[in-house]
């Protein structure tokens, strides 16, 4: 049966959880992920282990910071005045805040400064994957 190799474009069933089992996102439900090997469309981690899978496989990996979104980086980390946030947002811890193009999220705030965090929020965590390799598009 054919593998899949660097150009090949797949479709991909998933479903991805964190160390505690809490899942971050899955697939369930809508139509498998498709990508192109080797394109950089997706995380490092999750390109190295579909390749080599033939359709109908699967296989659940693990991958560390480096193969998933890095490892956070503390500069991305800023603390401003809460006076900066506008009063008619009600601010949450965890919730997402954009600023531009930029992503940010709330990580603490007191009545008078807001923590901030750019970091992609899975960045500096172990990701699990199961994986079922749909199928090799031709």
């Amino acid at each position: 049966m054919r593998q899949a190799t660097s150009g090949d474009t797949v479709r991909v069933h998933y479903t991805g959880t964190l160390d505690d089992g809490s899942e971050f996102d899955s697939s369930a439900g809508r139509e498998p992920l498709e990508f192109t090997l080797g394109s950089g469309q997706v995380i490092p981690g999750f390109d190295n282990a579909v390749t080599g899978m033939a359709a109908g496989d699967t296989k659940t990996v693990t991958m560390g910071p480096d193969d998933a979104y890095g490892q956070a980086n503390p500069d991305l980390v800023q603390v401003v005045d809460r006076d900066r946030i506008p009063p008619t947002i009600d601010l949450e811890v965890g919730m997402q805040l954009s600023a531009g193009s930029q992503r940010l999220q709330v990580t603490a705030f007191d009545d008078d400064s807001v923590t901030l965090d750019a970091n992609h929020p899975l960045a500096g965590k172990a990701l699990t994957f199961a994986l079922e390799l749909v199928a090799i598009v031709d």
